[in-house]
């Protein structure tokens, strides 16, 4: 399983229009126009617009 990062500031702006908690999701990937996020503690993975 891949290990989570911390999102930037562009990233974090991106998940909050999203509707997604700061606080338990990571950053898996980012690919070009979408961002792949993993939940903390149940490694839940989501994709959102960019």
């Amino acid at each position: 399983m891949a290990r989570g990062k911390k999102p930037t500031r562009r990233q974090k702006i991106a998940m909050q229009a999203a509707g997604c908690s700061l606080e338990v999701w990571l950053i898996r990937k980012a690919p070009g126009n979408e961002i792949h996020l993993i939940h903390r503690y149940t490694s839940l993975v989501k994709v959102i617009p960019a």
